[in-house]
C-alpha cells in the first residue's frame, strides 16, 4: 500500500526571501502573490525560518508582551503560527522588525519530499501551522505545502480508493481471494462486507483501509470463521460495526 508523498503535492515555485529582505518588501511579496506566508533562506538555499502574515501584524500593531516572568503571562503569549517557536523576547523583536531576519519564526518546522501526507498533517496539527517548507537532506528548499494542498487527497475518486483496498490490501497483503469481500466506496466512506478466515484479519483489514489516502471512514460489516483472539472458536460469527480499528464484545460477537 502506497501513501501519497509530499513531493507530489508541494508547490515547487516558492516565493522566498533572504534574512536581509526589508520589512516592506516582505509585505509586498505577500500581497502581490496572494500568499499568507513564505520561507526565509540563506545564500545556499537552506531554510532558516518562516514568515507569516501574523508576524507582520505584530510589527504593524506595535505589540509587545507584558513584562514580568509570571506563569499567566507566559501562557497568554501564543506560540508562533508560522512554523517556529517564539518566546516573548522574539515576539518583542518582531514588533520592531525592520527585516526578514527579525520577522521570521525559527527554527523552521519542515518536512521532506518523501514524507507522507499523514506525517505532514500531524506536523501541522502539532505545531498549529498552516504551511510547511519542503526540504532535501541538506535542508535546502524544494517547495512548500499548505493545509489546502493536503486536503486535495480527499478529492481522490471513489473508484481509485476501492481499487487500492481490493487489490493492494485484501488481495496482495491479506491474500484474500477476489470476491470474498465486497468493497463499496461512496464519497470516501468505505464499507467492507464479507467473511474473512480469522478475527484478527478483520482488525488488520479495517486498520489498513483507514490508512488509504482519501478514505473518510470505514464501516465494518465483516464476519469471521475462526476467533483467534483467545476465545472459543466459532464456525459462523456475524458483525456489523462502524470501523474505528478497535473491536470488543463477547466471544464470537462484536457489539455495535
Amino acid at each position: 500500500m502506497k501513501h501519497s508523498k509530499i513531493g507530489s503535492l508541494m508547490v515547487s515555485d516558492v516565493i522566498s526571501v533572504i534574512p536581509q529582505t526589508p520589512f516592506k518588501e516582505v509585505a509586498k511579496l505577500l500581497a502581490v502573490h496572494r500568499i499568507s506566508g513564505l520561507p526565509v533562506v540563506d545564500t545556499d538555499g537552506k531554510v532558516l525560518g518562516v514568515i507569516s502574515e501574523s508576524d507582520l501584524m505584530l510589527r504593524q500593531a506595535g505589540v509587545t508582551p507584558e513584562p514580568g516572568p509570571t506563569r499567566s503571562a507566559r501562557l497568554a503569549w501564543p506560540t508562533a503560527p508560522s512554523g517556529g517557536t517564539d518566546s516573548p523576547l522574539t515576539a518583542d523583536t518582531k514588533a520592531h522588525a525592520m527585516s526578514a531576519r527579525e520577522l521570521m519564526s525559527h527554527p523552521a518546522i519542515t518536512v521532506k519530499a518523501d514524507d507522507t501526507i499523514t506525517v505532514a498533517a500531524r506536523t501541522m496539527a502539532e505545531h498549529r501551522i498552516e504551511r510547511l517548507p519542503v526540504v532535501n537532506a541538506e535542508g535546502r528548499l524544494l517547495g512548500i505545502v499548505t493545509r489546502r494542498d493536503l486536503l486535495q487527497v480527499f478529492l481522490r475518486p471513489d473508484s481509485d480508493i476501492r481499487r487500492e483496498i481490493a487489490d493492494e490490501i485484501l488481495n496482495q497483503t491479506l491474500w484474500v481471494p477476489p470476491g470474498t469481500v465486497q468493497v463499496h466506496v461512496i464519497d470516501g466512506v468505505v464499507t467492507l462486507e464479507g467473511q474473512l478466515e480469522r478475527f484478527s484479519d478483520i482488525q488488520v483489514a479495517v486498520r489498513l483501509a483507514q490508512q488509504v489516502d482519501g478514505v473518510v471512514s470505514v464501516i465494518d460489516k465483516l464476519t469471521y470463521r475462526y476467533d483467534d483472539s483467545g476465545s472459543k472458536p466459532t464456525q459462523q460469527t456475524r458483525s456489523a460495526v462502524t470501523g474505528d480499528g478497535g473491536h470488543g464484545g463477547i466471544p464470537g460477537e462484536r457489539s455495535p
